[in-house]
């Protein structure tokens, strides 16, 4: 589209979302017809305890797909953050492979931690390489996918909280916007955007949404204890 139209736009948003149903589509059957994943899912802080989601599974791994990969969109814009977020939350998934003794997900979540440290080095700011929706809806995507094979989507609410921040404070602005008729609750959406509105330099946001991401991770392994 690029190339043939000399235009940057890439894909309109309504677009993005039917790929993305027709991929996650494809997900879903792959997980139900290959694979002894099943439809249960841990509970964070429970040791072990699963629930069987049963036929609400594929609307279930849906809107886990589609939030994680958007949220992940989302995230992408300040030089480093959404890289070294995904860096902090893809090694928590590489332990759990680890834990779990995946020999098949182990090396590509190694693979994928050390090419985003090797894209960090050039994308921490001041950034001479970007991301752009290619590469954040391919991670978020990475990360939802990873989250499902081993049966913890819902543990991406902790160890992916920067995400959900990202999403919940632009569906928040978009709906009071729209409910006030020009309303706004925060200064700027994304989240990330709003801390640089309140003076924050761009380097001590992505320093901080770090820290806190880390803290969750470490927060996750303490909810996952007796799981693997």
């Amino acid at each position: 589209i690029k190339v043939v139209k000399k235009r940057s736009l890439g894909l309109r948003a309504w677009q993005k979302i039917v790929l993305q149903l027709v991929v996650t589509g494809i997900f879903i059957y792959y997980i139900y017809n290959y694979t002894d994943i099943g439809t249960d899912t841990y509970v964070p802080f429970m040791r072990g305890f699963t629930v069987d989601l049963g036929v609400l599974f594929i609307p279930f791994v849906i809107f886990v797909v589609l939030g994680t990969v958007n949220a992940v969109n989302l995230t992408d814009g300040l030089d480093g953050l959404a890289s070294g977020v995904t860096v902090l939350v893809t090694l928590f998934f590489l332990f759990v492979a680890y834990a779990a003794e995946s020999s098949g997900v182990l090396p590509v979540a190694g693979a994928a931690v050390g090419s985003l440290l090797g894209f960090l080095l050039y994308n921490s700011y001041p950034a001479k390489v970007f991301m752009g929706d290619t590469g954040s809806l391919a991670l978020g995507g990475f990360i939802a996918a990873m989250a499902v094979r081993f049966k913890m989507p819902l543990f991406l609410l902790i160890v992916g909280i920067i995400y959900v921040c990202e999403a919940v404070s632009v569906i928040l602005q978009v709906g009071f916007f729209k409910l006030t008729h020009g309303k706004r609750i925060f200064k700027m959406a994304p989240l990330h955007h709003h801390f640089e509105k309140c003076g924050y330099k761009e380097t001590k946001i992505v320093t901080a949404f770090y820290i806190v991401t880390a803290i969750a991770v470490l927060v996750g392994f303490l909810a996952a204890r007796g799981i693997y």
